[in-house]
This record gives structure tokens, sequence and C-alpha cells, in this order.
């Protein structure tokens, strides 16, 4: 079962901070818009406000790892990530063209936060 849309937030994180890329009546219920245009704080509030609603829905705990990773909250987004990976594994559309599974994208971000560590040192 496909979860959401998700497209790439931005080329050099690949699937490590991808937005979910939902388009549904009730306007950006993933935050991806906030997202990709930088505006974190923002994505921040709106993934928070639906985990209150929804609090294992990838694409939403996927996202919010992704804003916490590119705002240097590693330990939070590891966590995320790995919340992720303790549950079912979906499929998830990154494009209408292409898809990978939850599990795939939250390794990736994984690996995303570890070469941060690395090259912060």
């Amino acid at each position: 079962m496909r979860t959401a849309l998700i497209v790439l937030a931005a080329a050099p994180f690949a699937l490590a901070t991808l937005p979910a890329q939902a388009q549904r009546d009730n306007g950006d219920p993933v935050a991806s818009a906030a997202i990709f245009n930088g505006n974190y704080s923002k994505a921040e509030e709106q993934l928070n406000a639906r985990l209150r609603l929804d609090p294992n829905q990838p694409e939403l705990l996927l996202n919010l790892a992704a804003v916490y990773a590119q705002t240097g909250r590693t330990a939070e987004a590891r966590a995320l990530y790995i919340q992720v990976l303790q549950q079912r594994d979906v499929e998830m559309d990154l494009t209408a063209d292409r898809v990978a599974n939850s599990h795939v994208i939250a390794n990736k971000g994984l690996q995303y936060i570890r070469t941060l560590q690395l090259t912060s040192r």
C-alpha cells in the first residue's frame, strides 16, 4: 500500500530530506511546501499538529525528521528515523514514476545524519 506522494526537498540531500507531497483537498497536510521553501519552523508546527492526530504516519515522521536534520537537531531526527524503522515498511511514491519504501528513506536519513556528524568533527 502506498501512503503518500514524495518529492525531493533538495537534490544534495537525496532521500534523506524528503518532504511528502500529498495533494489532498485539505491543503498541505504533510508540510511539503514549507519544507521545500525552507520554512522549517512552519513545517515543524504543521507536522506536529498532524502527528498529534495520527502519531504513526511515516510520511509525517519522515518529514519532521528531515526538518530536524536541516535545523541541526540530529538526535531528534535519528529518533524519528528509528521510529519509522520500527514500524511496518510501506511503499511510498517519490514522484509519479518512482517509489521507495519507508525503511529505505529512513535508512538514507540515518546515513545523512552520520555524514553530517563526521563532517562536523
